[in-house]
């Protein structure tokens, strides 16, 4: 009988049970969508890759503006001949003669001024028809001419709501220029035909980043010098 048992036993098996079967299914369910997830995630496209295929914007509305002398500022960034020459920037040189009416309208409202120059600068390198009057502020440093600069102060003390940005480059000076002064609650107005880079697309960028950027399109308005009043 011993013998018989122990036969038995040894030919015997037992029926996996249904719990058994169900986490086999999850394991499987789930290395399927695992491996369906990685294979989409590196099929998916990038920016880069459909760079070419990128349709530009309709472009920003340009308005007419005013403002009030005395609690308006006129900031000409970085006009210095290291980044307003034929060589690097040709497009600069167009704008100092347009720049240069508007310097001499804004002093003659009695409108603050303030000049910045880069790192590599001095203020002798400020293009001669853009020449800081006495008592005009210079800040020296890189884009954005807010950091580590008096210019905020320099703003706050005289009581500075609204100010002009022109100059280059567009995608480097003004453009971060102008954001901290709209995170900083200040309305910017930006002349187009008055900024400036090495190409047109950097120009236009700059434009729709102003226009669009959160927390700053809300403060900025692109305009032209013929529509400042």
């Amino acid at each position: 009988m011993k013998t018989k048992i122990e036969r038995q036993s040894k030919g015997s098996s037992r029926p996996a049970s249904g719990s058994a079967f169900v986490a086999q299914g999850l394991v499987l369910a789930c290395l399927v969508v695992a491996f369906a997830a990685g294979y989409s995630f590196g099929q998916s496209k990038t920016i880069i890759d459909e760079w070419g295929a990128v349709q530009a914007p309709k472009p920003p509305e340009l308005k007419p503006v005013t403002h009030d002398p005395k609690t308006s500022a006129l900031l000409v960034l970085d006009m210095v001949k290291q980044t307003c020459n034929i060589e690097r920037r040709p497009r600069c040189l167009d704008t100092v003669p347009k720049i240069q009416a508007l310097l001499k309208q804004a002093r003659a409202k009695g409108i603050a001024v303030v000049h910045s120059i880069t790192t590599a600068a001095t203020p002798a390198d400020i293009a001669k028809e853009l020449t800081p009057l006495d008592g005009e502020p210079i800040v020296k440093t890189s884009a954005d001419k807010f950091f580590k600069t008096d210019l905020e102060k320099i703003l706050s003390d005289k009581g500075i709501k609204v100010v002009v940005v022109v100059g280059t480059a567009a995608q480097g000076a003004v453009l971060n220029t102008g954001s901290q002064a709209a995170f900083r609650g200040l309305k910017v107005i930006v002349p187009v035909d008055g900024m400036s880079a090495e190409n047109t697309y950097f120009e236009q960028y700059t434009a729709y980043h102003l226009a669009n950027a959160p927390g700053v399109g809300q403060q900025v308005t692109l305009t032209k010098f013929e529509m400042i009043k």
